[in-house]
């Protein structure tokens, strides 16, 4: 099986897809068999898939883990062997900002800010200008994003809506470990006793839906005394949020939700979710 055609340019990327129908994969790279799921569904639906990796400083912030980020193109192309892929682009920071941060960015509004905007300044902001940068550089028909970063996907069909990009975002459901955790490349920080610990997230989700029929507070609650039980686990919030509009719901909510979770296991920041109903 060959590599996909490694491009580091903008300029040749455009002359490549010239004309063709594509499908377009964001990645930050370092990945893993939830990575794949994006690329294999790309490649049902597009005879042209592109797999982007690149490392985006503008979301990272000052004490986050940019320069600790794994990286390891050669590991990354030989992941891709077999999925259909045509291209990696693979620019460096100079090609995808050429003059140093850029001038005009995309912002994430309201919802930018709370969540993992609230604890991460200016993360969405930076994702937004990329995701945007990506989509005019390779102008896809599709675009993925896996439902594990729900935030993340909610602002991007947000974005596509509201600026006319001709881009249809599709998202993929989340991949999973046997035990329930969610494929995270930063999974890969864990020491041992701490992936042990890190299923609690999920096994939180699990108990949070089971309670849907008894409201809000019983979700949080059931959650809560899940999480309560591992020590190892930091969590930095638990939310259940309006999947349409991504504010939290009030007390009376009745219908559809999403509830969210981020924690700190160790030296690794980790994020799920999950669908419920409220009755």
């Amino acid at each position: 099986m060959t590599q996909p055609a490694v491009v580091t340019t903008i300029a040749e990327l455009r002359t490549l897809l010239d004309g063709r129908r594509t499908a377009l994969v964001p990645t930050m790279g370092a990945l893993h068999a939830g990575h794949l799921a994006l690329v294999d569904e790309a490649a049902s639906l597009a005879d042209t898939v592109v797999v982007s990796i690149f490392v985006n400083p503008l979301q990272f912030g000052p004490e986050e883990d940019l320069e600790r980020y794994p990286r390891d193109l050669e590991a990354d192309l030989a992941a891709l062997e077999g999925h259909g892929v045509a291209y990696v682009f693979a620019p460096d920071v100079a090609e995808m900002y050429p003059d140093g941060k850029p001038r005009i960015t995309v912002r994430g509004g309201t919802v930018g800010e709370l969540y993992e905007g609230r604890s991460r300044p200016g993360h969405f902001d930076g994702m937004l200008t990329v995701v945007a940068k990506l989509l005019g550089i390779v102008r896809p028909a599709f675009a993925l994003f896996g439902q594990k970063d729900a935030q993340q996907l909610w602002l991007v069909q947000r974005m596509v809506k509201d600026l006319d990009i001709a881009t249809r975002i599709v998202p993929v459901e989340t991949v999973r470990e046997a035990d329930g955790l969610a494929l995270s490349s930063r999974n890969r920080y864990l020491s041992a006793e701490e992936r042990r610990a890190a299923p609690v997230l999920h096994r939180a989700l699990e108990a949070a839906a089971s309670a849907g029929d008894r409201g809000i507070d019983a979700v949080i609650a059931a959650a809560q005394s899940v999480l309560m039980g591992e020590e190892l686990v930091a969590v930095d919030y638990l939310k259940v949020v309006d999947p349409r509009t991504f504010q939290s719901v009030p007390d009376d909510y009745r219908g559809p939700a999403r509830v969210l979770i981020a924690a700190q296991v160790g030296p690794a920041r980790l994020i799920d979710n999950d669908d419920l109903y409220l009755n």
